[in-house]
């Protein structure tokens, strides 16, 4: 080893240089090299470096010699990790160099037993590796305050992931509460790749001086990007797996590379691809395991430990494998699909390999032309170090109000000029005003919470404090979740959340979970479980999981768009998509082959002598009442141009305007009389200015708001945990809060999570300046029809197979129907929908006009039967009309299109003039009509 090599480990004191050469470190690994001087010279340091190239070690090693050299009272240090299970594999680390330095090293969360954390209060160890929440209940307990008062070292591992989170932002005000207690203390951040390194720095040390010592990642990362070619063992593959040919080239290309080596990563963007993939190779019988949060703890563990003892050959897991749980060496990381997010693909990629002076080896396996594409563009930018920043949320007021009434328990009575103070050193809520920390305070007294004498502006306890302190340690929304048992072996094989049992789960319908396909037996909502069985069937309904697609970045999103533009040029000059793929080699790491099938695209798209849709070109193309506006600018800005064309168009027309989008393009279901003349003149004349004011508007009667609000209201003690059914809940929760800071946080939080309107108000200004050229062409384009829903072939079979559709015209049959007759309006049956002739008729005045509702429409009875209507009850009595007037010309059959969820009248027409001869074909198509409705609700009011 050289002396530069050495230097670093000279900052250290002979005591813990002897345990290093115990534990046979001769040479640091370069975070040590970079970070332990000014580390050990206890200057507050984020250090950025890939997961397994010794970060732990980087920041414990000064830590650890401090404390051997002036031994704390109290807890010396804080080691806090956003995840239990990193709890567990850092306490595995740490207790070997506390055995050895006669330190003592602990955990404690949520499940530490009563016992242990006694011991705890009466001798705190010397370093505790803990959680945010846990500090959260330390922070009042008067024996735990003592020992954290001797606290002289934090260190925050995956800070990253706690800036972008509210979590997060609650941490940050609990550090400032421990400098209350225990004075300056050295704060010590571990991060992955983040494009933002400074801001994360501030956000860990409130704002105070902060070094930076970061490793280059993206020139240790190689990454290639493939779709496989499909091959006659493909098609036969898909015969054993009864599925697509290009899906069973994924599942076989993936199986090759986990055979060449030794122990492989897959990751997938979702819990769905997660258990779908897993049923792929459950089928094959291949020693690969699935894990992610949403299987219970035993699971986790299990598979977990099978692959660290070489059981298992791979790990198909989601995001709950990117922080650095420990699972042993890993050879190779597969990302399947685009991992849509340049931080995302190095914190991913960077799991293989385990020192930074080694290359981390991946492949990124794609589906379809935007996935290649997009994967492409986020290897190039991952390469150079373009990488998105963490988001640090600014000033959320729940977060405030959550920790106002902690202050109060733990300090007995304050003034809020200090609370204040205390707060806004936080580095997220440094903007907050005091008018605004006031409102907070106001409510919180309100709801009785605390007590806030406005008079002398005191803040102090009252008979809620307490209670809500210890019921409110998280800020983790608290969503019921449902237990998955197995009927047979009564063991618990996961969890799903309660808006999938709510809207999917009931008797007799499929579904995945561990790779294994389960049949619901029996819901029980009172005890939170869902019994299943285990069955062989291989087609089913996916859970729709908690958690929302991992949304494209605008960079990336326009780099794509430029990738089309480089090729446009060339394909109009006669070069074939082969020759443009040889080209593109030289700038991107994918094959030719993999580079000429996302091509291909293109190639056919120019052939149409359509423009292509680029970083500087929309194109707005209609079919029927679909329209597709092919936009690059990722998804929340999409989201957000999304939004205010559906608001405009539908206030325009007076009509519900559909709205689904992806990172590339923005597509509405609009009524027949928009015009394409119409979307083109919303994104020409309308103000940027008011991009902000009109989606807020246009919230303000969503779901999607209305849930949000719910968990915020939760969070000031406004509600007992909400549960809002149906939409005149929502409404009257949206019109209760409207004035509120919870009304203004909810909002906050869906604009910072969702959308993007300075990047929406920038694409109108770009438009409205002639910088950004829109085109128009009438009929679907090959880029317009290349969108989400051509992606989702591993999802659910193209055509559901014979016992799925057994299973829906059951379910459908079963449905308790109300018949109200539109003429008389006497007459009202509630009955089930197979028990319906084929043509109902009132039995008191003869007519056929029947509406069939659902058994909790009473609101739309009492509409029909209304003498004076108001605007609300005049549109329901329309809507019941034209369902009469449906089962009039149909009779049984629309009854049983408008028991579907989600098939309202007019699609229920749709469904019908299809005039399908064939039975399962009608159901088939009232399938894929509850799935569109599931997939897109949030939009629809």
């Amino acid at each position: 080893m050289t002396d530069g090599d050495a230097a670093a480990f000279t900052h250290l004191g002979s005591t813990v240089r002897s345990a290093l050469s115990e534990r046979g470190f001769s040479t640091p690994t370069a975070p040590q090299r970079l970070a332990i001087p000014p580390l050990a010279a206890d200057r507050d340091t984020l250090v950025i470096a890939p997961t397994g190239s010794g970060k732990t070690e980087t920041a414990m090693l000064p830590v650890f010699d401090d404390l051997v050299e002036d031994p704390p009272e109290g807890f010396g240090a804080l080691y806090v990790t956003p995840l239990r299970a990193l709890n567990r594999d850092m306490r595995d680390r740490l207790e070997w160099w506390g055995e050895t330095l006669d330190l003592t090293v602990d955990v404690r969360h949520g499940d530490t037993t009563q016992y242990q954390r006694g011991k705890q209060a009466e001798d705190p160890p010397d370093v505790l590796i803990t959680t945010p929440e846990t500090i959260q209940a330390m922070l009042t307990g008067e024996r735990l305050r003592e020992g954290l008062e001797d606290v002289s070292h934090v260190v925050v591992d995956e800070v990253h992931e706690l800036a972008a989170s509210k979590r997060g932002a609650q941490l940050s005000i609990g550090l400032e509460r421990l400098r209350e207690l225990a004075g300056n203390f050295q704060r010590i951040g571990l991060s992955a790749t983040v494009g933002d390194p400074e801001d994360v720095g501030q956000f860990l040390t409130g704002g105070r001086p902060c070094e930076i010592r970061e490793i280059d990642v993206g020139s240790n990362v190689s990454v290639t990007v493939r779709e496989p070619e499909i091959t006659e063992a493909d098609e036969r593959l898909a015969g054993k797996l009864m599925t697509q040919a290009d899906t069973a080239s994924h599942v076989r290309l993936i199986r090759d590379i986990v055979d060449e080596r030794e122990s492989t990563l897959i990751f997938v963007n979702t819990r769905q691809t997660a258990e779908a993939l897993g049923s792929r190779f459950n089928e094959l019988d291949l020693p690969i395991g699935v894990h992610h949060g949403s299987l219970s703890k035993e699971a986790r563990i299990e598979v977990e430990d099978a692959f660290k003892a070489g059981e298992l050959d791979a790990l198909l897991c989601t995001s709950s494998m990117e922080l650095g749980i420990d699972v042993g060496r890993i050879d190779h990381v597969v990302q399947y699909q685009s991992p849509r997010q340049v931080a995302r693909l190095l914190q991913r990629i960077g799991r293989a390999g385990h020192r930074t002076d080694e290359v981390s080896e991946g492949t990124i396996v794609t589906t379809r032309p935007d996935d290649t594409f997009e994967a492409l563009a986020i290897a190039r930018r991952a390469r150079a170090g373009e990488v998105e920043p963490a988001a640090i949320h600014e000033g959320s007021l729940d977060v405030v109000a959550n920790q106002i009434p902690g202050l109060v328990q733990s300090q007995g009575a304050i003034f809020l000029e200090t609370a204040y103070e205390i707060v806004t050193r936080a580095y997220p809520f440094r903007d907050i005003s005091e008018e605004q920390f006031r409102d907070v305070c106001s409510e919180l007294h309100r709801n009785r919470i605390i007590w806030f004498d406005e008079g002398e502006d005191r803040l102090e306890s009252s008979g809620g404090t307490w209670q809500y302190v210890y019921a409110n340690l998280s800020m983790i929304p608290d969503e019921e979740t449902y237990e998955v048992h197995d009927i047979a072996s009564s063991r618990q094989i996961g969890t799903l959340d309660e808006r999938f049992v709510v809207n999917f789960a009931s008797p007799g319908e499929v579904f995945i979970q561990r790779g294994e396909m389960w049949r619901i037996a029996e819901v029980d909502d009172d005890e939170g479980t869902v019994k299943v069985s285990p069955i062989e069937d291989p087609a089913g309904e996916v859970p729709s999981w908690i958690g929302q697609e991992i949304p494209v970045p605008c960079p990336v999103a326009q780099e794509v768009g430029e990738i089309r533009a480089a090729a446009e040029p060339q394909f109009e000059t006669g070069a074939d998509a082969a020759a443009v793929a040889r080209d593109f080699t030289h700038r991107y790491p994918g094959d030719e082959h993999t580079l000429e099938e996302a091509l291909g695209q293109l190639e056919r798209h120019v052939e149409t002598g359509t423009p292509v849709p680029t970083a500087d070109r929309i194109l707005i193309e209609r079919e029927g009442r679909s329209v597709v506006v092919n936009a690059c600018f990722g998804h929340t800005a999409n989201e957000t141009l999304g939004r205010v064309l559906s608001a405009l168009l539908g206030q325009q027309t007076g009509s519900s305007v559909g709205l689904e989008t992806d990172p590339y393009r923005i597509e509405l279901e609009v009524p027949s009389s928009v015009a394409t003349s119409d979307v083109l003149a919303v994104l020409e004349e309308t103000d940027p200015a008011h991009v902000e004011t009109i989606v807020e508007l246009g919230l303000k009667r969503s779901d999607a708001l209305a849930f949000r609000l719910a968990q915020v209201s939760a969070k000031f003690g406004a509600l007992k945990r909400w549960q809002g059914s149906g939409r005149m809940s929502n409404e009257r929760l949206l019109k209760a809060l409207e004035d509120t800071p919870m009304y203004a946080e909810a909002i906050r939080e869906v604009f910072h999570e969702d959308l993007d309107t300075k990047r929406a108000s920038a694409v109108l200004e770009r438009i409205q300046s002639d910088d950004l050229e829109v085109v128009t062409t009438r009929g679907r384009t090959p880029v317009g029809s290349g969108g989400r829903s051509a992606g989702t072939e591993l999802l659910a079979p193209e055509n559901a197979d014979a016992s799925v559709i057994k299973t829906v015209r059951e379910r459908l049959q079963d449905d308790r129907v109300v018949l109200l007759c539109t003429h008389c309006t006497e007459w009202l049956s509630k009955t089930k929908v197979k028990r319906v002739p084929d043509q109902p008729e009132c039995p008191e005045c003869g007519s056929t006009r029947i509406a069939a509702l659902s058994p909790w429409a009473e609101d739309v009875v009492q509409a029909v039967r209304a003498e004076e209507k108001d605007e609300e009850q005049v549109e329901l009595t329309q809507r019941a009309y034209r369902g009469a007037n449906l089962v009039q010309s149909h009779g049984k059959q629309a009854v049983i299109a408008m028991s579907a969820r989600g098939v309202g009248p007019h699609n229920a027409a749709r469904i019908i003039s299809k005039l399908r001869e064939n039975e399962a074909d009608f159901y088939r198509d009232i399938l894929e009509q509850e799935r569109q409705y599931a997939r897109t609700k949030s939009f629809w009011d």
